[in-house]
């Protein structure tokens, strides 16, 4: 056979270059680093949707029968989880909010309060929620009483018993007598 004959291989157009030859490049959607940031988003995305409000991370799901073993089976290092408290109506927690801001800025008395959260004139919250306002505040009633007769003793010049009056008034202040007689004697402490 003489070299005519024999087929030539096709020659490349591009100039072959020394060194290193460059590889193509793969597309994105083939890459493995692109696919494993598009799950971690996909996760993350899931997860805070999800959560309902509770901080970005949920109860991992546990079958009936592994939790009736691991309540069965508490570590020693775990303590037992408390039981529930029962959800407080929104009514309640309003109540006991604006109760608060009664008490810290008018130094009025539980029944004084009491009244005020339901008046239809005032706040008009219901009595249930009024009740649980007034038994759940912790306020200081003597301090409140007192607050009132150094008040009622400056603005007003009134004798102690008049402010004693005031104080336990049905239609003045409407403290107890004890929260009263805190008050007097103690009106001249500084």
């Amino acid at each position: 056979m003489s070299e005519e004959s024999k087929p030539q291989e096709p020659v490349d157009p591009a100039p072959i270059k020394q060194g290193k030859a460059k590889k193509p490049k793969k597309p994105l959607l083939k890459r493995v680093w692109f696919w494993i940031i598009v799950v971690l988003a996909v996760i993350v995305i899931y997860s805070i949707t999800t959560s309902n409000g509770s901080g970005g991370s949920t109860a991992p799901a546990v079958s009936p029968s592994a939790s009736s073993t691991q309540a069965a089976k508490p570590k020693a290092s775990e303590k037992p989880a408390a039981p529930a408290k029962p959800a407080v109506p929104a009514e309640y927690v309003n109540a006991l909010t604006k109760a608060g801001q009664y008490s810290d800025s008018m130094q009025m008395s539980k029944q004084g309060i009491y009244d005020q959260l339901t008046s239809p004139n005032g706040e008009q919250f219901s009595a249930d929620a009024a009740q649980y306002a007034v038994d759940n505040l912790k306020a200081d009633y003597n301090a409140n009483a007192l607050a009132k007769a150094k008040s009622y003793e400056s603005q007003m010049s009134m004798s102690p018993e008049a402010i004693r009056d005031q104080l336990t008034s049905e239609n003045g202040e409407k403290f107890t007598q004890s929260e009263a007689d805190y008050a007097i004697a103690h009106l001249n402490d500084k």
